[in-house]
């Protein structure tokens, strides 16, 4: 029974591209006993069932503190990228269920107030332990190390390399999977944390990697101008007309002329590719968020702020290590949910940064608020 279970779930690959990633093909960094689900499918599973993916609900997009339902939260550029991640995955017949889960999992390691955070923490981080502190790497760390009490998950390498290289900053004209051992995984991994060129040229290692890393640029381009026109920050006709004129001006039009334009150039081939206008297209509305959104989603006074109530979280629980603080919400929260390898192994300063990495926006603010008080 559980055999004929086993084959109906795995019926959809026998149409999949030769250039698919199969389940015959993943691989774990231990074993595990399997059961009926597809090892890719049983990876998503994991990832929406853990305490990480619930915390998408209040984390940053890109605007902080707002007062309006209708901005982009984390939780839904995620689930933005899976979608337009499977369009695209289904139409060049690849593995639906490796790109749903690196999809739904390539976030799980951002932290509160988004890539402002993130730059923050990033810097203490290097400070204090000589490592940086990139959410993409944080994904993959969150899900071996952190998450399950410690325990981590074991999903396949082929999730976790997706998650990895899912870098959305980087643009190319063309993406090229790349083959890795699993070793060669790790080393690349970890090398990350100390040298930031690795983060900048990181290739996935399977065709639908390279998609789900060309969905997170889609994910939130169009989004986050019609966020910013929402937000009176921008008006739609301050887009310069060099873009407009081949992406559209509006989200839905943008996203699907850059996935009917991928489809086209990409089916039974052997990467992922842009057709020059839209790629040069795509390069300029970059610049132009930069330019008139993200540069201006915070005020040099938020930024102050922020960087005052980071380092004050960090140091305050690096003393409460230090004095074994067993009544404050580090230990009560995180700390005593941690198996013993866990805390054996991690040192202060990183389960420091794994608590905070982990907060919600508004969890961040009132431990700030209470610890405050209570100091």
């Amino acid at each position: 029974m559980e055999d004929d279970i086993k084959q109906n779930m795995l019926k959809y690959e026998k149409g999949l591209s030769k250039y698919a990633c199969l389940t015959e093909d993943a691989i774990r960094l231990r074993d595990i006993k399997e059961d009926f689900r597809p090892a890719y499918f049983r990876d998503t599973d994991k990832i929406i069932y853990s305490l990480a993916y619930t915390r998408y609900i209040d984390k940053t997009q890109v605007f902080s503190g707002i007062d309006n339902d209708h901005i982009t939260k984390r939780v839904l550029h995620v689930q933005l990228v899976s979608k337009i991640a499977r369009t695209i995955g289904r139409a060049l017949n690849l593995n639906e269920d490796l790109i749903e889960a690196m999809a739904l999992g390539h976030d799980i390691g951002h932290i509160p107030f988004g890539h402002t955070g993130e730059s923050i923490l990033s810097e203490i981080s290097f400070e204090k332990t000589g490592r940086y502190f990139y959410h993409n790497i944080h994904s993959v760390r969150t899900l071996m190390n952190v998450e399950n009490g410690g325990k981590g998950y074991n999903l396949t390498v082929q999730v976790l390399d997706g998650i990895m290289c899912h870098n959305g900053e980087i643009t190319l004209n063309e993406y090229r999977p790349i083959k890795k051992t699993v070793s060669e995984f790790l080393e690349e991994y970890e090398k990350a944390y100390t040298d930031p060129k690795v983060c900048l040229s990181m290739r996935p290692m399977t065709l639908e990697g390279c998609v789900v890393r060309i969905s997170d640029i889609i994910g939130y381009l169009g989004r986050d101008v019609e966020d910013a026109i929402r937000l009176n920050i921008i008006t739609k006709e301050q887009i310069p007309k060099e873009i407009t004129e081949v992406l559209g001006n509006d989200n839905k039009t943008i996203v699907n002329t850059i996935v009917m334009d991928i489809i086209q150039n990409s089916l039974d081939k052997p990467y992922i590719k842009l057709s020059n206008d839209v790629f040069n297209a795509i390069e300029s509305l970059k610049k132009f968020n930069y330019e008139f959104i993200y540069s201006k989603a915070n005020t040099k006074e938020q930024l102050e702020e922020y960087k005052k109530m980071f380092r004050f979280l960090f140091d305050t629980y690096l003393y409460q290590l230090k004095h074994k603080d067993g009544n404050s919400n580090f230990y009560k929260v995180y700390l005593k949910e941690q198996c013993k390898e866990y805390l054996e192994s991690t040192s202060d300063e990183q389960k420091a940064i794994d608590y905070i990495a982990g907060m919600t926006d508004d969890y961040f603010i009132k431990e700030y608020k209470l610890l405050r008080k209570e100091g």
